[in-house]
């Protein structure tokens, strides 16, 4: 494949991600509320609370974003003490219950003090993930759970063919760049392998799924949130989201647009000893 359709690396640069990825809520909301339109549905939170279990002490959201699962966990764990933790100052103010401003590489924490850390499709924007993932293990109790999400390298292909076909004609050359995706940096494939350097039990629930949508504006809405990385593409981006609603107009009025996900839930105990 030539360097025309090479993807994008994303970048991880934190001034980047806390000042404009993330310096609201609206890119975030996006592209999760594309899954509103996915069938089965898949209940993210409730699988967490599901395989984290009945515990009663320190959970810890790293990257909590928006707080999708804080009031989920608080509700259903009452008795434990819930903390969400996101690089982005901005969207940790819009948040009610204890957060905290932190690096998911140097969480302010004791070692051995949580009993649950989640890491859910957030891996993917640290220049090391492996790093991360070590810290987790690091503040985790002996026994304590991992439970981490990410996409697979197949997910939403449609939305590479779609982006890459308008980026071609936008740049008059038939297929442009494929489109910026952030779990590139850490697929579900890679996933099990880099989570059991620290951890002893890892296991892999993968989730399929079907999205369909009538009207293209979920679909535009969903590449648009990747504004903060526009500079990146390879190709002007107002001018590719434009071409973009053109052709999904047109494809809309054949039928439904349909795109295929993948993603996967990992949960990773903690070794009971050393």
């Amino acid at each position: 494949m030539g360097a025309m359709n090479d993807r994008p690396r994303a970048s991880t640069d934190p001034a980047l991600l806390a000042g404009r990825a993330y310096r609201d809520g609206r890119p975030l909301e996006a592209r999760q509320n594309l899954y509103a339109y996915q069938r089965p549905r898949f209940d993210l939170p409730g699988l967490v609370l599901h395989h984290a279990g009945d515990r009663d002490g320190l959970w810890v959201d790293v990257g909590c974003g928006n707080g999708r699962y804080l009031e989920r966990i608080r509700a259903a764990r009452p008795r434990a003490h819930v903390v969400g933790m996101d690089l982005s100052a901005a969207l940790l103010r819009t948040l009610s219950g204890p957060v905290v401003c932190a690096d998911a590489a140097r969480l302010p924490l004791r070692t051995g003090s949580a009993e649950v850390v989640l890491a859910m499709h957030m891996l993917y924007h640290l220049p090391d993930p492996a790093h991360a993932v070590a810290e987790a293990a690091r503040v985790l109790t002996p026994g304590g759970v991992l439970v981490a999400s990410t996409n697979a390298r197949d997910d939403k292909a449609e939305l590479d063919r779609w982006w890459s076909r308008a980026a071609g004609t936008v740049l008059g050359t038939g297929h442009g760049p494929r489109r910026v995706k952030l779990s590139d940096r850490f697929p579900l494939h890679q996933a099990p392998h880099l989570l059991e350097s620290c951890f002893d039990e890892v296991t892999v629930i993968d989730l399929h799924g079907r999205i369909q949508v009538d009207d293209p504006a979920p679909v535009l809405a969903h590449y648009a949130s990747y504004r903060a990385w526009a500079h990146q593409t390879g190709v002007p981006f107002d001018q590719t989201l434009a071409q973009l609603e053109k052709d999904l107009q047109a494809r809309a009025a054949r039928g439904p647009l349909t795109i295929t996900t993948h993603q996967g839930l990992l949960i990773a105990r903690r070794p009971h000893t050393p």
